[in-house]
């Protein structure tokens, strides 16, 4: 039995902050009828991305309603809150909160109170000050940015095809790929994979005619599949006419063109970057300790170090790896780690209010997997390395297994089961970026100036 009333506030509602309020229900199921407990999950979304899937989202293998999770539906024990923490005071026990509502109330922000804090707001992407990124970079990130990089690719495609003038055709028929990580090599061989079938369907672009790089500023790819199995994905890319720049940097690519550290310039219209992330700013507006690296610093049973009721996990939190060899080894901030540390967080917080010793969160690595488009992957799994089919099938088959929900996994395998029947859709939606842009031009809206601005497309 719970000894006290306890508010648990979760920040966050991705794999750390949906999972342990996921745990936490089901561990307190009793005590939430009651309501001694209350658990508030505070998400700018109201879902949660699986996303591992977003490369097959942005290909059209999978619907992107498919890649997110419900959190009103699975979460039917907890309040559901959807905004955005923007400070927190631990020594008061408060949080600046900011919803939907907040600017229309005419307040900049409303506080809320809690008994247990459970920081997991994750990460943001990692930019450089490079010229012209803010302008014209795309990011791969959310469910928004991978549909919205589909609908790119294919317009483009369609500019290839509609233009007489040869520097247009080239700079639509470069895509430009930076960061050798996961997101960045499976986003890239899928949207490759999906264009060259595409292709067949214009009488005027083939294939060959598209130019797909991969800038990495490193010496390899994929670092987490190993040094062999990353030489074989270069390899595997290279073979597909895939460009890959090894310690090469993006320097430029104002105006649209493209200028790499070896000298390289050439013009394109699609920069995507995937070249990392960093912690939430959120956390800088806490009075929680963090690392150098601005990650919150925690102990071994997912507590903030030296902060009582504070706990976190996730890409925001530094986690000691009691299983490696070296001491002062922090657990990755990949998924594998998110979900388990998530069910040993959401236990500990049950111990803590039920006066029970903790438990220490330990997991060894297992490995990794990685898809390089259709029947393509790479996989290295308890020193097992595999490639080509094997590796795919491993691929889809663990993340089946992983993506939250019965509903979820019937309807995922089910796509995966008609794409194999049927031909791939090619179809471009970016008007539904826009969709109230055409009303807006019926009604007397101000058309757009330039075609970067034009609110019926992507591009």
């Amino acid at each position: 039995m719970v000894k006290e009333r306890a508010r648990i506030l979760v920040v966050g509602g991705g794999y750390v902050g949906m999972y342990t309020a996921l745990r936490l229900q089901r561990r307190l199921k009793r005590e939430l009828k009651r309501g001694s407990v209350e658990v508030t999950v505070v998400s700018p979304d109201a879902y949660m991305t699986y996303q591992p899937f977003l490369p097959e989202a942005a290909a059209g293998s999978i619907s992107p309603r498919h890649v997110v999770v419900p959190l009103r539906r699975v979460l039917g024990r907890c309040r559901i809150v959807i905004g955005e923490v923007t400070s927190i005071d631990h020594a008061t026990r408060t949080a600046a909160l900011t919803t939907l509502a907040t600017e229309d109330e005419g307040r900049t922000a409303e506080l809320i109170g809690y008994d247990e804090l459970v920081l997991a707001p994750g990460s943001v992407s990692r930019t450089l000050p490079v010229p012209g990124l803010a302008e014209y970079g795309i990011g791969f990130k959310t469910v928004e940015e991978a549909i919205g990089l589909r609908n790119h690719v294919i317009e483009q495609m369609d500019i290839a095809s509609s233009t007489r003038d040869p520097a247009i055709r080239d700079a639509a028929l470069t895509f430009v790929f930076v960061g050798g990580g996961y997101a960045g090599v499976e986003a890239l061989a899928e949207l490759q994979d999906m264009a060259r079938y595409t292709a067949r369907y214009y009488h005027n672009v083939r294939p060959e005619d598209m130019k797909w790089i991969l800038v990495e500023a490193s010496d390899r790819i994929l670092p987490e599949v190993g040094a062999e199995m990353g030489r074989y994905t270069v390899t595997e890319l290279r073979r597909r006419n895939i460009q890959v720049l090894l310690e090469t940097r993006l320097e430029s690519c104002a105006d649209r063109v493209v200028v790499l550290s070896d000298g390289q310039r050439f013009p394109t219209r699609t920069v995507v970057w995937t070249a990392g992330v960093k912690p939430h700013p959120l956390l800088a507006a806490t009075d929680l300790p963090l690392t150098d690296r601005g990650k919150l610093r925690c102990t071994a049973e997912l507590t903030v170090d030296g902060a009582e009721h504070a706990w976190a996990a996730g890409d925001a939190a530094a986690v000691p790896d009691v299983t490696a060899a070296e001491p002062g080894t922090e657990t990755p901030p990949n998924a594998q780690h998110a979900v388990r540390q998530a069910r040993v967080l959401g236990d500990n917080i049950v111990h803590a209010l039920r006066g029970e010793p903790l438990e220490t969160y330990a997991h060894r690595y297992a490995g990794s997997v990685a898809s390089l488009g259709l029947h393509k992957g790479v996989a290295q799994v308890y020193g097992r390395r595999l490639k080509g089919y094997p590796a795919w099938f491993m691929h889809r088959m663990y993340h089946l297994s992983r993506v939250p929900t019965v509903n979820r996994k019937a309807r995922v395998l089910a796509e995966w089961t008609l794409a194999g029947l049927f031909k791939r859709e090619i179809v471009s939606l970016g008007s539904l970026e826009h969709p109230r842009a055409e009303f807006e031009l019926a009604a007397g809206g101000k058309p757009p100036q330039s075609p970067s601005d034009d609110p019926k497309g992507s591009s």
